[in-house]
């Protein structure tokens, strides 16, 4: 029985996964983008989202010092560290979770692994609030605020989840060759 195990030990040693992990952690965040297998990639948002949280600004020096090496100890990557506390913490720094996307690439046809693309939601720039030619759209409610809800029209993204998924399987399958 596996109750409460919730970890996937994706098959290897404590030793393996956390060095493993640390790596995979330390090239999101260099990168912005990865591609690894499925469960890899479930592994490392659960291992790095809460590192990205720890980079949110504090009123105290020594705070600030502290999270720096309680990062590193997961990571020991001093340039990853230096990465993720001067550009990806300050923009990160408004959004409430959810630091990370994974989207799923299709097999691997040496051993049929489900390979998947795990990447930083801020720092997409094809899609989402960064994408060149989408307006900024007013947060909305579910309530009704009278006329305002009738006129308001929904903008149209420059450019389809679907056509940027396909244009990642495309390159993830020309670097496979």
């Amino acid at each position: 029985m596996r109750h409460g195990d919730k970890i996937n030990n994706l098959g290897v040693k404590k030793a393996h996964r956390d060095a493993l992990l640390a790596n995979l952690a330390s090239q999101l965040i260099t990168h912005k983008r990865i591609v690894t297998t499925l469960a890899k990639a479930k592994a490392l948002r659960t291992y790095v989202e809460p590192l990205i949280t720890k980079t949110k600004k504090s009123e105290n020096e020594v705070q600030i010092m502290h999270q720096h090496r309680v990062v590193f100890s997961y990571l020991k990557d001093k340039s990853a560290v230096k990465e993720l506390f001067t550009v990806v913490g300050p923009k990160i720094a408004s959004r409430p979770g959810g630091y990370t996307r994974i989207i799923k690439l299709g097999i691997r046809h040496g051993d049929n692994a489900e390979k998947a693309m795990i990447e930083l939601v801020d720092f997409n720039d094809i899609y989402g609030k960064s994408a060149p030619g989408s307006a900024e759209q007013a947060k909305r409610t579910r309530r009704g605020r009278g006329s305002a809800k009738k006129t308001a029209s929904k903008p149209e993204p420059a450019v389809s989840e679907a056509e940027v998924i396909e244009e990642i399987k495309t390159e993830a399958k020309t670097e496979e060759k």
